[in-house]
């Protein structure tokens, strides 16, 4: 039985006899199917052309990129060791003083309304001293600006309104000076009180000073009267700006303002 097969007649214009080309059906279905198959493949080809050819358009640009960002690591390199020398430096430097590094830990960073410091009046050559030397009490006003007093003491009787020392409104970054001579108790930071400094003095007295920006001792230091301790800030439980100033014996709260005065 003969296979079956297509065949093809092709005819030319002009010419009489015409030509006959038989193909097998096997061959015919594969021709077929190749010329789907190609038809596929070309299409293909073109639908991922383009997005090939445009990455391979960048390839430069991310090439001159990265060789940018090359370079500027290397400069943030140099600019870190750079930094890491001189703190290197600044570390010999605190050693050959005798600076003390602060405590792990310590809350050093001013706050976020630090503002520029006000100017600490210096007194004139070959003049006394107002301040003592040595361990004292606290009989000294703790700021050189003008200030006002917002909120006095309120003796312990409703604990909403209990209020152990005094509000004095200053600019924030005001110089805090230690009311008397003695040691620093405790410089940190409290939800309240925010930054704080609480010195301990003769006779049982401790002073108390909150909200600052800024603290410039540490636990265990020795500090005298007049000394700038810390600049007045509006950290913690506060509405403004101003030093919370509070003056205790043994423990109790007294009024501030009998035992010390605004000075002029």
């Amino acid at each position: 039985m003969r296979s079956r097969g297509v065949t093809i007649v092709v005819h030319v214009d002009g010419d009489l006899d015409s030509r006959q080309y038989r193909v097998p059906q096997w061959a015919f279905e594969a021709g077929r199917w190749g010329a789907v198959a190609i038809a596929l493949l070309v299409v293909l080809f073109f639908a991922f052309a383009e997005p090939l050819t445009h990455a391979a358009a960048r390839v430069p640009g991310l090439e001159r990129e990265v060789a940018r960002l090359r370079q500027e690591n290397g400069r943030v390199q140099q600019l870190a060791a750079a930094l890491n020398r001189a703190e290197a430096n600044y570390q010999e430097l605190r050693q050959l003083l005798g600076v003390r590094s602060p405590p792990a830990g310590r809350v050093t960073t001013p706050s976020p309304d630090l503002m520029r410091a006000v100017a600490v009046r210096a007194r004139q050559p070959a003049t006394t001293s107002r301040y003592g030397v040595g361990p004292s009490r606290p009989d000294h006003w703790p700021l050189d600006v003008p200030g006002f007093v917002t909120r006095g003491q309120v003796r312990p009787g409703d604990p909403a309104e209990s209020h152990p020392g005094i509000d004095i409104a200053v600019p924030a970054g005001s110089a805090v000076r230690a009311a008397g001579g003695g040691t620093v108790e405790t410089a940190g930071t409290d939800p309240d009180y925010g930054l704080f400094v609480l010195l301990r003095h003769p006779d049982g007295y401790e002073t108390m000073y909150g909200h600052a920006s800024r603290l410039l001792v540490h636990d265990g230091d020795s500090v005298q009267a007049g000394q700038v301790i810390a600049l007045s800030g509006n950290s913690g439980r506060s509405t403004a700006p101003h030093l919370h100033f509070e003056i205790r014996r043994e423990g109790r709260a007294l009024d501030p303002l009998t035992m010390v005065k605004q000075e002029n």
